[in-house]
């Protein structure tokens, strides 16, 4: 079974986030957390001797900068720590395969501008079929597990596949002890957009379909984790936009992406680039 949360870390204030709610979770999860770097070099002899023992250093000072801080707020999780060589992005991908959860330090862009991923930081979203959680650096003091969770957002596509979605939400709401919201935006049908005007009888009809239709798909999750606070919501407009604006100040926003064979493209849908660039939390990317 897949038990440890790893997370990587590079020395950036955004990977120390990474690092401090990825323990936090393996606090929850009573799970060891694994601290990983990937160093990128050529073999040797393209790679002078001294920038590699630099590297060497660097990579050093990163991983024990990191369990030290993790180790100060959380005594009583055991932390590993592992040096990987390779490309970052296939060298995390690699690593996660055999961990319940990555985690991973986002750059942030400011309100306006949005968050910037990274490539390392997409290109192993897009590279495991492992849970990804990207954290952003809000610049504010993380406490080391006194403060109570906040509520959880799950955005889902009622057409599509959402068990493996909604079984990471409600298991991560279940265990911080949460409430979990789940929204879903419609449009109207393309028929529509041929017809002169709309009938609001008809947009409040297709509206309470879809509302049940979200309902239906939560009721088994409800059984299955009676204890667990659910509301859901229905809107209809741009899904991205809405999920990033239910999003402000939840705790974790969990949202999908759809497993491609081709290796072409970002492989990720416009409502999880929306969410992933522009939602403050952190993001919980699950590949189904």
């Amino acid at each position: 079974m897949k038990h440890h949360v790893t997370v990587g870390v590079d020395g950036s204030p955004e990977s120390r986030a990474a690092a401090r709610w990825g323990t936090r979770e393996a606090a929850l999860r009573q799970v060891p957390l694994r601290l990983v770097h990937a160093v990128d070099w050529p073999e040797a002899p393209l790679v002078p001797r001294p920038g590699r023992e630099n590297a060497d250093r660097w990579a050093d000072e990163a991983l024990t900068e990191a369990l030290e801080d993790v180790r100060l707020r959380h005594p009583r999780v055991e932390v590993t720590t592992r040096c990987l060589s390779g490309r970052p992005a296939a060298a995390l991908a690699a690593e996660a395969a055999d961990a319940g959860l990555l985690v991973l330090g986002s750059r942030g862009l400011g309100r306006l501008a949005g968050f910037l991923i990274g490539s390392v930081s997409l290109s192993t979203l897009v590279a495991t079929q492992t849970p990804v959680v990207l954290v952003r650096d809000t610049g504010e003091p993380q406490e080391a597990g006194t403060a109570p969770f906040g509520e959880i957002v799950v955005g889902l596509d009622i057409h599509e596949a959402t068990d493996r979605v909604l079984s990471f939400a409600f298991a991560e709401a279940d265990r911080r002890g949460c409430a979990l919201r789940a929204v879903h935006g419609w449009k109207l049908p393309a028929a529509y957009a041929y017809v002169p005007f709309s009938d609001p009888a008809d947009e409040r009809a297709i509206g309470l379909s879809v509302t049940q239709m979200l309902d239906d798909t939560l009721l088994p999750w409800r059984h299955k984790y009676p204890n667990v606070d659910v509301t859901h919501q229905a809107f209809m407009g741009s899904a991205g936009a809405r999920l990033v604006m239910a999003a402000a100040g939840a705790d974790l926003v969990v949202v999908g992406r759809h497993l491609r064979r081709s290796p072409l493209g970002a492989h990720l849908g416009p409502v999880a680039h929306a969410v992933l660039h522009h939602a403050g939390a952190p993001v919980a990317v699950i590949a189904h």
